[in-house]
């Protein structure tokens, strides 16, 4: 018998990073951006059940994930830690760090690189918690968008596989929808292709809605093709319409540098078609993703070649150093839906990555024998009978209890499965992962008491599902008790609740800041603009008076406050009020990139426009900029009445909008 050649072994990789940075301690109580989404009438004709998913359980916050926002963008060589799997034909590289992201996949006997690997790990705000970075292949499991574990750790530990080999388990609590998932890597002997099992498991007695899409990176001088004639286009918030494929407004759009601008093409695969979407160079070698047909949606992502999409190529990477584009499988047609998974059952499917190489004249000739000659090439390497097969026989170590931990994730999942004595075989949260995070609500499931804090200290994080905001409801009401169970009753849409909980606690809370600031976030989603502005003031005076030290907690949390109580203070025409909060900052927070913004928009408030222009000319760079973000551009425009936007300030992904017809 042949020995078996798969290995799963520790490793290293040093490359330059720029640290995630501290959590911000602010409860999210409001999304980071617009979710997206369509209004009625823009489904009019959209499939039925295309049109019921847009629709289903979009996220109204990301709570209790806490949000990422203190990194920046200065990068200093770092050994990571990293898992590598690999047989005489592949080698694939994860960093269980940050989600557990294939970073690399290179094949042995061609020599190539499949993926668009980053040189570096440069964090910036793309996912639903913030700190996102690009490159390779990664998991987005939880709502519409790139997933909150892109920069978290994940467990990870060495299993059996199916044909006897090592295979590389990854699993996590998702928490977004409270349900917990895995992600199987393995190479079986002699294989060219790496072979992923995931399972997505509600052990609740309800549905829950779940949303998947595996992104991979590739290099964006390649041609995509796909099983389709046809996509669903998104280049704006609120747009979803059906174009032809390849040819649409006048350009091959299957090619990435085609576009001006950025665009989600979703492909209307078939049913009955074949699962794959594949990216090819022009000489007709690259990458090819398949799966079993579950996993029915297929995307191609663009940044286009317009001044905005050049500039977020270089801001997630360094420049010089090539443009990307993405290549993505998801659960539905479009990231703009989620689906329904009953309580006590399970999704799994089996994903396939490899090369892919077929004559360039075919694939770079006319779309159907482009198509048909890739599925060929697939066909012959990798069967779809085979992918089934690999699929049951996945299925039958997915349960497999893990071996050698070599990595470990957070405790929530831990706590989840204390609180509730779920059985999840093959995913095991150990008790040994439960952590001072998770002490306090460890104390309230014991106790039925939420632990007032021993320290001055901002509030760690809050549980929102209903089992956790149920315990908060009979808990002693201490301010603390309240403050949680106020952030647990606004998570559940319950608000006028959780303002009355926010009051409660006040009357008789120490440490008033958090509550102030709750209540002030309310206030201004209310519309109730200048109330907002008084809390806020309040809060941030009586957290100047609380804080302790210059320590990184307390610096997080003055950032945090600071920068929101300024947003609010400006927006309510109050640039004195913002002022005396900026003189208040730690020295260093004023330095850093995304307070360097908000001392231009402060000066802009005060009619400074030299001053926001010397900025300019020292060099803005606020790292978390959020995708299609264009507030530099309207700076600039504004100090400098209209000169145009220099290229390392123009973010914009759209086209300009077109100027309003005079009604004279």
């Amino acid at each position: 018998m042949a020995s078996v050649k798969t290995t799963v072994r520790r490793a290293a990789l040093a490359l330059p990073v720029a640290p995630t940075g501290p959590e911000n301690p602010l409860p999210p109580l409001c999304l980071l951006r617009e979710a997206r989404t369509l209004e009625e009438r823009a489904k009019e004709g959209l499939p039925r059940d295309m049109a019921r998913q847009i629709g289903h359980e979009p996220l109204r916050d990301i709570l209790p994930v806490r949000v990422l926002d203190g990194y920046g963008r200065e990068r200093t060589d770092t050994r990571l830690d990293t898992l590598v799997i690999e047989n005489d034909r592949l080698r694939a590289t994860v960093l269980p760090g940050y989600g557990g992201r294939v970073h690399s996949l290179f094949h042995k006997p061609t020599g190539r690189e499949l993926l668009y690997r980053n040189p570096v790990v440069q964090p910036a705000g793309f996912a639903l918690n913030g700190a996102w970075t690009s490159g390779g292949i990664e998991w987005n499991i939880g709502a519409t968008g790139h997933g909150t574990l892109s920069c978290a750790p994940v467990h990870a530990a060495r299993v059996t596989a199916p044909d006897g080999g090592e295979m590389l388990r990854l699993w996590e609590w998702e928490r977004l929808r409270d349900l917990p998932f895995q992600v199987d890597l393995w190479l079986p002997e002699d294989s060219d292709f790496l072979h992923v099992g995931v399972r997505v498991r509600n052990p609740h007695d309800r549905p829950a809605p779940v949303y998947w899409w595996s992104n991979i990176a590739v290099p964006e001088d390649r041609r995509a093709l796909v099983p389709a004639d046809a996509a669903w286009r998104s280049s704006c918030p609120g747009e979803l319409r059906r174009v032809p494929v390849p040819q649409s407004d006048g350009a091959d759009r299957t090619y990435p540098l085609r576009s001006d601008y950025s665009a989600d093409y979703f492909y209307d695969v078939p049913d009955g078609a074949r699962r794959w979407i594949a990216a090819l160079d022009e000489d007709g070698h690259g990458l090819v993703q398949t799966s079993t047909d579950l996993l029915r949606g297929r995307k191609l992502f663009v940044w286009g070649t317009g001044a905005g999409g050049r500039r977020w190529q270089e801001w997630l990477t360094e420049p010089g150093t090539g443009g990307y584009a993405e290549i993505q499988a998801g659960l539905a047609r479009t990231q703009l839906e989620h689906v329904r998974l009953e309580g006590e059952s399970e999704l799994s499917w089996l994903e396939a990555y490899g090369p892919l190489s077929a004559p360039a004249d075919l694939v770079h000739g006319d779309w159907a024998g482009a198509r048909d000659e890739a599925e060929a090439r697939l066909a012959a390497a990798l069967p779809r009978e085979a992918v089934d097969a690999a699929h049951e026989a996945w299925l039958t170590r997915a349960d497999a209890e893990p071996g050698e931990v070599l990595a470990v994730g957070s405790g929530w999942g831990a706590l989840e499965v204390l609180r509730a004595g779920y059985k999840l075989p093959g995913t095991p949260f150990e008790e040994s992962t439960l952590g001072p995070r998770q002490a306090p609500w460890l104390e309230l499931l014991r106790s039925g008491a939420v632990p007032e804090p021993h320290e001055a200290a901002p509030p760690g994080p809050t549980l929102v599902a209903r089992h956790w905001r149920d315990m908060l409801e009979t808990a002693p009401a201490h301010p603390h008790a309240e403050y949680h169970l106020g952030v647990a009753q606004w998570h559940a849409d319950d608000r006028a609740q959780a303002v009355r909980s926010w009051e409660r606690g006040l009357e008789r809370a120490s440490s008033r800041w958090p509550l102030l600031r709750c209540l002030a976030v309310a206030d201004r989603t209310e519309g109730n603009l200048e109330r907002a502005a008084d809390r806020y003031e309040e809060a941030f005076d009586d957290l100047c008076r609380e804080r302790c030290d210059d320590g990184a907690t307390w610096t997080a949390a003055t950032a945090a406050l600071g920068r929101e109580a300024m947003s609010v203070l400006l927006a309510a025409g109050r640039p004195a009020a913002a002022r005396a909060v900026w003189d208040r900052l730690h020295e260093a927070t004023r330095a850093e990139g995304r307070f360097r913004l908000l001392e231009a928009q402060l000066l802009g408030a005060e009619g400074d426009r030299a001053g926001v222009r010397a900025l300019f000319d020292a060099g803005l760079e606020p790292a978390d900029l959020r995708e299609g973000a264009e507030i530099l551009g309207e700076l600039w425009t504004a100090a400098t009445g209209g000169e145009p936007v220099p290229a390392r300030y123009d973010f914009r992904t759209r086209p300009p909008k077109e100027p309003t017809a005079s009604s004279g």
